[in-house]
């Protein structure tokens, strides 16, 4: 178990081009995912209704996917070392374990936003954000 790791604003500010980057990382291998499943389910539909001599033709397609799984899997791993909160690819959606005022709370940081301006407790989510008082 790792220890737990509490960001400052400036400190989670600061590691948001690192945080984007690595973001746009997951969202083009989740698209590549995507778009490689779709083209194998379609060649499995298409191949099911003719015969085929091949052992296994799928075999190639389902390898690589499997290496762009292995590939996301080791970026999220890594990401998760730095102690920032993954939440949604997709959106990009990250949280930074913090300390507001003795309590603590989560900064939270949508992909697209200039500078992290909201936080909230664990259990409010995304759906209880509030901003931070400058």
């Amino acid at each position: 178990m790792s220890v737990k790791k509490w960001f400052s604003l400036e400190e989670a500010n600061a590691m948001l081009p690192f945080v984007d980057q690595e973001l746009k990382k997951m969202q083009a291998l989740k698209q590549q995912f995507e778009e490689k499943y779709v083209e194998l389910r379609d060649m499995k539909n298409e191949l099911a209704e003719k015969p085929h001599k091949e052992k296994d033709p799928f075999f190639v397609m389902e390898a690589e996917l499997e290496f762009i799984q292995i590939e996301a899997r080791g970026l999220i791993q890594n990401f998760q070392t730095t102690g920032v909160e993954l939440k949604d690819i997709e959106t990009g959606l990250v949280d930074f374990p913090s300390m507001l005022e003795g309590h603590e709370v989560l900064l939270c940081w949508k992909q697209g936003e200039d500078r992290i301006r909201y936080y909230h407790s664990k259990e409010d989510g995304f759906a209880g954000r509030k901003p931070i008082s400058e």
